[in-house]
């Protein structure tokens, strides 16, 4: 059994709790952790909230609707992050409960994420999402980074987002080291893209690794962890933790 494997299996004789705890106490202090909620319930998350669980990441906009509500006061002290694929026809209730959407991967839906924004004046947080893989079942922008460049800089010119990372979930590896190169890339382009210099971004946040591949995302450069299964336990199939 390999090293991630055996975190997860023990990680399930665990509460919600130490696990976080744990795992927050291992990782570099300047690592963000987003609790990937889907599935999971509305306990499960505020005891995650409750030892210092700050971000809390929703794939569906109805689903994190019922959690901001379920949350109750805590819900305005933390952040919460759209890592699930965003249609346009659910962009006005996302803009009510989501601080950042990491998953933008074209020009038609950051101008309407932003046309959307300008009517209610919300300044929010946006990620390209890029599908390292090319795989077909999977959202993002082709791992090019001509492709990634002209993305932002589209975005650079719309007033009411922010363009801070970029973000990818990687192929769906049997073994985490497989991933390595793919993040490794991702981190390239990151740079890259930062040395550009483009006006009106601020591109600080790098968002890969899930809960079997989190800490070789960490090592190739990751600042945001997307964590479900080594959080909560193994329950849930989510391509996005």
């Amino acid at each position: 059994m390999g090293g991630e494997a055996l975190l997860l299996f023990w990680g399930g004789m665990m509460s919600i709790r130490e696990r976080y705890l744990q795992i927050r106490g291992e990782i570099p202090d300047y690592v963000k952790i987003v609790l990937a909620a889907k599935m999971k319930t509305n306990e499960e998350i505020r005891e995650a909230i409750s030892v210092g669980a700050d971000i809390i990441g929703e794939n569906y906009v109805q689903e994190a609707e019922k959690m901001y509500a379920a949350v109750g006061e805590k819900a305005r002290k933390i952040g919460w992050h759209m890592i699930g694929s965003l249609q346009t026809n659910k962009i006005n209730k996302a803009l009510k409960t989501f601080d950042c959407i990491q998953t933008v991967d074209s020009a038609e839906l950051a101008e309407a994420i932003n046309k959307r924004a300008e009517r209610i004046k919300k300044r929010i947080s946006v990620f390209i999402e890029i599908n390292i893989g090319s795989e077909i079942t999977k959202s993002g922008i082709k791992p090019e980074y001509e492709t990634i460049e002209k993305l932002a800089k589209r975005i650079s010119k719309l007033d009411y987002l922010r363009l801070e990372g970029l973000m990818t979930m990687g192929p769906r590896e049997g073994e985490p080291e497989k991933v390595r190169p793919y993040f490794r890339k991702i981190k390239e382009y990151f740079d890259k893209l930062k040395s550009v210099g483009i006006p009106n971004i601020d591109l600080k946040y790098l968002s890969m690794g899930m809960s079997n591949s989190y800490r070789i995302a960490i090592e190739e450069g990751a600042n945001i962890v997307r964590l479900g299964a080594a959080i909560f336990g193994e329950r849930s199939c989510d391509l996005k933790t």
